[in-house]
């Protein structure tokens, strides 16, 4: 008896052991310009999930936004970190991350083939459930997919963190499909009170099914902790801010699971 508890413990460990959050570097394309991706899942996890799209700061595809792909595949959901730059091209000053992301965020048509190319490479991973898809930004990326819903795009639920709230084509009833969820910071100078005002008038005026938080004390890019390193380093009005990151993650994770849930 004894030696089949041992036995059955060490197949227990050596099973955990296997059962973890997995990542892969992935390229796809657009128009003819090479993307650079990270798609994260947990291996564990049985038959197939939502999946979850993953925009980056206008600092580009990095480590940050894998960070965050990889924890929303702690949380059972497969997760790709996409590209919209191209060839995974990063930025190090805000002079070549305002060019970046201005090339993407003036461009509407590349701006949707970008996001496009990677809503069809994860609803074609083999863990993922291609009718429960649903997009997730960070500052640039943020109004990403803010923009892509207002165009229409076939999402369960779109979630902007610190992302800008100005609508290039402002929501039109019955063209949205997912639900919108804006967190953003009451002390961040790039979206001030009157645009989150302008915000959530738009939405009611669409009818569409959202919500939109703003946390005291909060900066731009509060969810990142290089956010304090960028900002001294830039004199940025950037501040991580601990509280406001956990309770907009808590409450994106509610947002998403409400909205990703078997019907």
């Amino acid at each position: 008896m004894k030696n089949f508890l041992l036995l059955a413990g060490f197949m227990f460990v050596t099973a955990a052991s296997h059962a973890a959050v997995q990542g892969r570097e992935v390229s796809y394309s657009a128009n003819g310009t090479t993307l650079k991706g990270y798609v994260a899942y947990d291996d564990a996890a049985q038959g197939k999930r939502p999946g979850i799209l993953v925009v980056h700061e206008w600092w580009g595809h990095n480590e940050y936004a894998r960070k965050r792909a990889r924890m929303l595949a702690g949380q059972g959901y497969t997760a790709l970190a996409l590209d919209m730059y191209g060839d995974g091209k990063q930025a190090h000053h805000p002079d070549d991350a305002q060019k970046f992301s201005s090339e993407v965020s003036q461009n509407e048509k590349l701006a949707k083939a970008r996001f496009d190319a990677a809503l069809e490479l994860i609803k074609n991973e083999k863990t993922v459930d291609a009718t429960r898809i649903a997009a997730i930004g960070y500052c640039f990326g943020g109004s990403v997919v803010l923009n892509m819903a207002r165009l229409g795009e076939p999402l369960k639920a779109v979630l902007s963190f610190h992302g800008g709230l100005v609508a290039q084509h402002p929501a039109e009833a019955g063209r949205i499909k997912a639900r919108i969820a804006s967190f953003t910071g009451e002390d961040d100078p790039f979206i001030p009170a009157a645009q989150v005002a302008a915000f959530r008038q738009e939405m009611d005026k669409a009818g569409v099914t959202y919500k939109a938080v703003t946390y005291p004390g909060a900066k731009h890019a509060f969810t990142n902790p290089e956010a304090d390193k960028y900002g001294q380093e830039f004199k940025l009005p950037l501040a991580y801010n601990a509280a406001a990151d956990k309770a907009s993650w808590n409450a994106g994770l509610a947002f998403l699971a409400d909205a990703l849930k078997n019907q």
